[in-house]
């Protein structure tokens, strides 16, 4: 027979889906988080749920998980255990159920967050590789590449995107992001032609903007490409520019948002462009891509008598 707090964990679980329309990874995410910590603490019911439940939960995460060697979580990744646990006592404080309150939960303080980004060079060396091939999966990747750079999407957003939903002729679209919000992307030269001769090439009917050529023949509906498959093709164009660094799709979305900033863009039109709700999550890029301070800096240090 279930738990009170399992009624009410799986309740928040189809709250967060149905009325705040959260992605069903996210809702897997929260599943997660959540009952590792009614798990490890043997919570039965809300009442349950105390503040030194979960200071010692904090400690198991910051020294060791159970069934791994000795495995500390990264802090980031122990915030979010504590995010999915303070959005559940939400719910039950909106809900009028007595429990810990969320206000009661600090999240862990964080090192300044490092982002990586490609210089101009490696970029070009990277985008030069899939050109060179004319065949269907050189097209197509030359395309990825192009657009991931152009739009600054997340790999979760490039994923599965239909190609209906990228207009050529306007050189921009809409896509969802993060907690199901539209932004505008816009896409440049070399990203439309990149999509064009790709698209010109293909002969399924997969309404899929990029999709597995393995198996894509005339009239065969082409399953799209994973995120761990565009993955894996950024990392295999990135040792093949002879880039040292790890590269991502968010290492060309860290590159797209540095362009802008670098060539002049205010921070603000960035948030917008990256799609992100909160001004602190762009204000990251401003470090490395503040050229005044390094002009003041040149022209009013040393010069001394």
């Amino acid at each position: 027979m279930a738990s009170s707090i399992d009624r009410y964990l799986q309740q928040f679980l189809d709250y967060l889906e149905i009325e705040r329309g959260r992605t069903p990874q996210t809702v897997r995410n929260y599943h997660f988080y959540i009952h590792r910590f009614l798990s490890w603490a043997g919570i039965v019911s809300p009442k349950g749920i105390t503040e030194e439940q979960v200071r010692r939960f904090r400690l198991y995460l910051n020294r060791s998980i159970t069934g791994r060697e000795e495995a500390t979580l990264q802090k980031n990744t122990q915030n979010y255990h504590l995010i999915a646990l303070r959005a559940f006592l939400k719910y039950l404080a909106k809900r009028d159920v007595e429990s810990l309150s969320a206000e009661k939960i600090e999240l862990a303080k964080q090192e300044s967050r490092h982002v990586s980004f490609l210089e101009s060079d490696e970029l070009k060396r990277m985008l030069a590789l899939p050109a060179k091939d004319m065949s269907i999966v050189g097209l197509r990747d030359s395309a990825i590449l192009e657009l991931l750079f152009s739009t600054g999407l997340r790999v979760s957003e490039l994923a599965n995107l239909p190609i209906e939903q990228v207009n050529l002729k306007q050189d921009e679209f809409t896509v969802k992001g993060k907690g199901s919000k539209h932004r505008i992307v816009f896409l440049s030269e070399p990203a439309r032609q990149a999509i064009k001769s790709y698209l010109a090439k293909r002969v399924d009917v997969s309404p899929y903007l990029f999709v597995r050529h393995d198996r894509a023949q005339m009239g065969v509906a082409a399953a799209p490409l994973t995120s761990r498959s565009i993955q894996r093709l950024v990392d295999h164009y990135s040792r093949g520019a002879g880039i040292t660094k790890r590269v991502t799709p968010h290492t060309l979305r860290h590159t797209y948002a540095t362009d802008l900033l670098r060539n002049g863009a205010d921070i603000r039109s960035v948030q917008s462009l990256l799609g992100h709700s909160s001004i602190t999550t762009t204000q990251v890029y401003t470090h490395i891509t503040d050229k005044e301070l390094k002009r003041v800096y040149k022209e009013f240090h040393g010069k001394g008598e």
